[in-house]
């Protein structure tokens, strides 16, 4: 059996993995957007690069991408997955509370947009329905390379970010529509549109009813009886099947696949599970958008663009000004500052991904001619490639967005990450920790491995989720870059030391309070960056010794700071050597306690 295995078959997947090995620690050295990288690569291996010299050297064919269409339709997966995480970061609750940017910055945006597009395209001389296409797939912008850029340079959580995200995820809502659109004009035969749009609706309807119905029934159980489970490899399967299974219904009603994604995304962020499964899906959308790009860049012939540079050059400009210039106005119109506008205004000029999808469905129907269609993607692609030099301009004309912009009263502020801590384990001592947050009003996150506790505290109001806090990924996912502190309170030695060192590898300044079983315990957790390590044994001998004391009469004051003295010296005892004192207020505290609890002597009489 292992003999009828040809290494051809694999070549090219061991190639485009070679690549990202390549790509990704590269332009992220150089702080540039690795889709750039990707879409590079596919230009200089695809057939219109290395492969136009395959026929001379043969040996070139391991260097190059040959079937570029089997590519795309393998890569397109990437773009689904992409709208699946959007859905997960979102939640009905945050799409409810953008509303008024999705649906209303958003539609002004994609409608003024593919009318204005279209009209160009209609004057260039392309029919009516080819015209209306070409609008449509050009008012999308790229969901892929602006987010990144974003996040890259921490401004997605300003003004302009948000702002930014609202518009893409109405175009994201559009692509349905759209697709829509094409499928009623590439219908031959009987029957007028109104009859193609009924027929066309119904399925697609009934699919969004089961989707959300089922989903909110099913989604849920079945993610707590995998977890139950505690295996990985299933957690997986079951990730990958919703991602699969919601789009493929999705699909087959009419819809795309990344909005039957989307909704399975919308769906499960309301869940215990939602960051575990982003921890999980995470690196299959990386792979598969890279592949997405390499195809993209695969199927851009240079050579076309050397030929007719004012053709393509010129429309990819034309593009980029005319969506600008609407996407200005419209947020102008919309009241959001001036800075906020130009940043996203530049950021969503160029085309985007949705662009590829739409043109290729419209020219496998007849609807866009091949030539026209071919200029239009190179176009795209083109634009697409300005998206990090328009966000480096951006940040250089307008001046920076602020955090929080009173004028964009449309986007949820971020729900205050700094001010929040994590909690690791939510048993009894968790859930004591919990309960002194909230009489503090401290903003908290709670991590639980155990489910039926998860589901318990969730049906109880806990801000709680259910995961595997020794991953790196799993913190970073509930924002360990941006918490007030981290407390782990698990009564498992060695997965208190691993979230512990984690912690401290995330950030070098995070408060980290971690609960250790004995003495030797807590010296291991300072050694590895813990700034308080809680042993059991000597607290509880504190505690008691505490009661005691007040319950023989010895002022409660004065027992009290006795009491933070002796832990004080046991912190002093357990740090290693040359660790800075800490506690320096508790310390003064203790000590004005102290004296202003001592025995007053007797007056005189």
């Amino acid at each position: 059996m292992a003999g009828t295995v040809g290494v051809a078959e694999f070549k090219e997947v061991l190639l485009f993995l070679g690549t990202a090995g390549v790509v990704v620690p590269l332009f992220r050295r150089v702080r540039i957007s690795p889709v750039i990288g990707f879409i590079a690569a596919g230009v200089a291996l695809g057939p219109f690069g290395l492969g136009r010299l395959v026929r001379e050297f043969p040996a070139l064919s391991w260097l190059s991408f040959a079937d570029v269409e089997e590519m795309m339709h393998i890569s397109e997966l990437g773009v689904v997955f992409l709208l699946f995480m959007i859905g997960l970061e979102l939640s009905f609750e945050r799409l409810s509370s953008m509303r008024r940017l999705v649906f209303g910055l958003g539609a002004g945006q994609v409608t003024l947009s593919t009318a204005a597009l279209a009209g160009l395209a209609a004057w260039f001389g392309q029919p009516a329905g080819a015209a209306l296409v070409i609008g449509g797939a050009l008012a999308l912008s790229s969901t892929a390379i602006v987010v990144p850029v974003m996040a890259e340079s921490k401004r997605l959580n300003t003004s302009a970010g948000r702002t930014a995200i609202a518009v893409l995820l109405f175009q994201d809502l559009a692509v349905a529509p759209l697709l829509f659109m094409i499928a009623i004009l590439g219908a031959k035969g009987g029957g007028g549109i109104g009859e193609g749009l009924l027929y066309a609706f119904l399925p697609a309807a009934a699919a969004l009813v089961v989707l959300l119905g089922a989903g909110r029934w099913l989604l849920r159980p079945l993610f707590r009886l995998v977890a139950r489970a505690q295996s990985t490899e299933f957690f997986m399967a079951a990730c990958l099947l919703v991602v699969l299974g919601t789009g493929l219904i999705a699909a087959a009603s009419g819809l795309s696949m990344g909005l039957g994604a989307f909704i399975a995304g919308l769906l499960l962020a309301e869940t215990e599970f939602r960051r575990e499964i982003e921890v999980t899906i995470e690196p299959f959308k990386g792979l598969l958008l890279g592949l997405f790009f390499v195809a993209v860049g695969a199927g851009l012939d240079l050579n076309h663009v050397f030929n007719a540079p004012r053709v393509t050059l010129g429309l990819a400009l034309l593009l980029i000004v005319v969506k600008i210039a609407i996407l200005y106005g419209a947020a102008r119109f919309g009241r959001v500052r001036h800075a906020t506008a130009l940043e996203v205004a530049l950021l969503l000029g160029p085309g985007g991904e949705f662009a590829f999808v739409m043109i290729g469905a419209a020219m496998a129907a007849g609807i866009v001619a091949p030539n026209v269609g071919g200029n239009v993607m190179i176009a795209v692609t083109i634009s697409m490639l300005t998206i990090p030099l328009l966000a480096i301009l951006a940040r250089r004309l307008a001046p920076p967005s602020r955090p929080a912009d009173s004028t964009v009263t449309d986007v949820a502020p971020p729900a205050s990450p700094d001010a929040r801590v994590i909690i690791v384990g939510f048993g009894r001592v968790g859930k004591l920790v919990a309960d002194m947050m909230r009489r503090h009003e401290v903003p908290y996150l709670a991590i639980d491995s155990d489910v039926r506790t998860v589901q318990r505290e969730r049906q109880s109001g806990e801000s709680i989720y259910w995961g595997n806090a020794t991953r790196a990924e799993f913190l970073r996912a509930c924002d360990i870059e941006h918490a007030r502190a981290l407390i782990v309170t698990m009564d498992a030695p060695r997965a208190v030391e691993q979230v512990v060192r984690l912690g401290r590898l995330a950030r070098a300044d995070l408060t980290i309070v971690a609960r250790a079983r004995d003495a030797d315990h807590a010296r291991v957790l300072y050694e590895l960056g813990a700034t308080d390590a809680i042993p059991e044994t000597i607290e509880a001998s504190l505690q008691l010794s505490e009661a005691a004391l007040v319950d023989i009469g010895i002022p409660m004051g004065f027992v009290i700071a006795s009491i933070h003295d002796k832990r004080d010296e046991y912190r002093k005892l357990l740090q290693p050597a040359g660790a800075e004192p800490r506690q320096r207020h508790a310390i003064k505290m203790s000590t004005r306690v102290k004296n202003m609890n001592k025995p007053k002597p007797a007056k005189a009489e």
